[in-house]
């Protein structure tokens, strides 16, 4: 029984270790992960290699080739492909010999009969197919589940995909349904059950299946990072409208960005602040730029030349030396998050890029040539 306990124990450590979130860094040229602690979990030793998908990451050994290797930094798909695609609902997308196909994460060829003039990547379970100008979605069996009629159709966020049919947009569900009907001139992904929507001149929300015009509106931002307010621009300048399409902040400011802890930055008269969910300014206008709070209740705000974090009640917690804006390995993951995930802020200084916790503590004193976020 104690060498039951024993195993069942080692078992569940193992799959911590597995299972853990890891970031890719660059160390005198070399790729490997690092964890949370800072420590190498993969110790730098490929020419190349990007962030996980999953419990798989592409890796390119020194031969130039690609293949896929565990949380453990094992080749579990050996480096044999010209060129790979990230692993997304058990299928990726590799090349060789100039013929794109799909593999399971065994590395074997699967969907080989599918018929399409393209293969595109898998997201959330669907992948697009085209024949001549139309495209439609296959499922990870390779069946065809919505048929190819579309013009444009655009992969699947939270369970539906946008679609162009004749000169109009729509969302459909997974089985092909609509979810919003192909007549508008314009929706977006439906985020915490809100979909924007445009027709003709007006622009508006869709509720309850029906379109409903926000008055004045201009623009309206999809609801992407609060699910219950977004912005929208009326008369050249931006205040926010709640789900209902009512205007809660009116327009009066010339940029903003989302409320996160009840907080927005706002930009007016060439300088940033935040304020509350009334719009009242609550941290004064005094930043070169500013982004959103994060859940750790730090913004990063930039003073003069670089980049610091603030508290809630716009006291700088952590001193502005660092650049925040470039995105890492950019060339793979565009538009990464900035600011704080989990208690932790990548950030670059003297053209090394590092992790600092919420007191402004660099993660191991450590800093490196390149660093993702983690994953």
């Amino acid at each position: 029984m104690k060498v039951k306990i024993l195993f069942v124990a080692l078992f569940f450590v193992g799959v911590t270790i597995n299972a853990q979130e890891l970031a890719l860094a660059n160390e005198n040229g070399l790729f490997g992960y690092i964890t949370k602690t800072g420590d190498w979990q993969i110790k730098p030793q490929f020419a190349i290699a990007k962030n996980f998908s999953g419990d798989l990451a592409e890796a390119m050994n020194s031969n130039k080739k690609w293949g896929f290797i565990n949380r453990k930094g094992e080749w579990v798909i050996q480096p044999t492909f010209d060129k790979t695609k990230a692993f997304n609902s058990g299928i990726a997308v590799v090349l060789n010999d100039k013929e794109w196909f799909y593999i399971n994460t065994k590395g074997e060829k699967v969907l080989t009969d599918v018929a399409t003039d393209k293969i595109y990547d898998f997201e959330e379970g669907m992948a697009i197919i085209r024949r001549g100008d139309n495209v439609g979605f296959i499922n990870t069996s390779g069946k065809v589940v919505v048929e190819p009629k579309f013009a444009k159709v655009f992969d699947y966020t939270n369970g539906y995909s946008k679609v162009k049919e004749g000169e109009k947009w729509g969302l459909i569900d997974k089985n092909g349904n609509y979810f919003v009907k192909a007549e508008y001139d314009g929706v977006s992904n439906v985020y915490n059950g809100n979909v924007v929507a445009q027709l003709g001149d007006s622009h508006g929300l869709i509720i309850n299946g029906e379109f409903k015009k926000v008055e004045g509106a201009e623009e309206i931002w999809d609801f992407s990072v609060n699910g219950d307010l977004t912005y929208a621009k009326k008369n050249g300048l931006i205040g926010f409208i709640n789900k209902k399409g009512e205007w809660v902040v009116e327009p009066s400011f010339d940029k903003a960005r989302a409320f996160v802890n009840g907080l927005a930055p706002v930009y007016r008269n060439k300088q940033w602040g935040y304020i509350d969910t009334t719009g009242k300014v609550v941290i004064s206008m005094q930043y070169k730029d500013a982004e959103i709070f994060s859940e750790d209740g730090l913004a990063p705000v930039k003073l003069n030349k670089d980049w610091g974090f603030i508290d809630k009640t716009g006291k700088l917690a952590i001193k502005d030396v660092y650049d925040i804006t470039a995105g890492g390995f950019s060339i793979f993951q565009k538009n990464n998050p900035k600011g704080f995930i989990d208690g932790l802020s990548r950030v670059k200084e003297n053209k090394v890029w590092g992790y600092i916790n919420t007191k402004g503590e660099v993660l191991k004193n450590k800093w490196y040539e390149n660093l993702e976020l983690f994953n």
